[in-house]
């Protein structure tokens, strides 16, 4: 597949997509280049059939060190103090990460390094991650005299509100075992076997339905949004339609008849 500089992309023949980092110099850190490059990613990924999983990863010490401080500085030049530019970047950013959860293919983080910030954010926005166990996440914000409000939203979805909360006002890193023991990533693995460990999860989902992964990813965070009634009746509706596809008489019949199944994706 096509790459710029600063996003790498790889499709594999399992219908494994590979988007890599590599701003290693700025750390990974989400300028507007990067969001740039990473909406459209998934954008160009949600739609391509031959996708059936996606791992984001990253080059160098940092998986993502947030957003780009220095060009977010250059903004406050502007005759408002960066007001417009702020709002524009925060948008892009908030963007990036419903994408990411909109994105009808499972995301899985694979993180080395230090993901904080904005990049704890992006890792706490995908559905699955892995990281080595020398791996450190932290919302460090008040350090600087900017709470970490918008990784609130992600991190606070993934952890307890008192694990989020002391990460969010005491800023300190989190090692990677301490992350898998608060929810924040599935599971924690020696550097040297992260890139299979991310590699084996991401086989074993893309051997599934797409057309039943895209239903259960999308249905998992409406009704985590909802009451529990309207929930209930939510998922409901959504078994109903999914017992009347494709995949589900085949993958049924399949069980029945104790054979594989033959996904149609559909």
């Amino acid at each position: 597949m096509q790459h710029s500089d600063i996003l790498l992309r790889d499709l594999d023949g399992d219908g494994i997509l590979r988007l890599t980092l590599n701003d290693v110099l700025r750390r990974n850190a989400l300028s507007e280049a990067m969001l740039s490059e990473l909406g459209a990613a998934f954008a160009e990924a949600g739609a391509n059939p031959s996708v059936r999983v996606i791992i984001l990863a990253a080059e160098g010490p940092a998986f993502c060190a947030g957003h780009d401080l220095k060009e977010m500085t250059a903004g406050r030049a502007a005759p408002d103090r960066g007001r417009a530019y702020f709002t524009k970047v925060m948008s892009m950013c908030s963007g990036v990460m419903q994408a990411i959860v909109n994105c009808p293919k499972p995301v899985i983080a694979e993180v080395t390094g230090i993901a904080t910030a904005a990049g704890c954010q992006l890792v706490a926005s995908c559905d699955l991650a892995v990281a080595a166990d020398s791996a450190q996440f932290s919302t460090p914000g008040v350090h600087i005299g900017l709470f970490c409000s918008t990784p609130m939203v992600a991190l606070s979805r993934n952890v307890s509100n008192k694990h989020a909360m002391e990460m969010l006002l005491t800023g300190d890193m989190t090692p990677a075992a301490r992350a898998a023991e608060i929810g924040l990533v599935n599971r924690v693995v020696p550097a040297e076997a992260l890139r299979e460990a991310t590699l084996e999860m991401a086989r074993k989902i893309a051997s599934k339905s797409s057309m039943t992964l895209a239903t259960g990813k999308r249905a998992f965070y409406a009704q985590r949004e909802m009451g529990l009634a309207d929930a209930y009746d939510y998922a409901s509706n959504v078994m109903v339609e999914n017992m009347l596809a494709r995949d589900a008489e085949e993958g049924i019949g399949a069980f029945i008849e104790k054979r594989a199944p033959q996904w149609q994706d559909q």
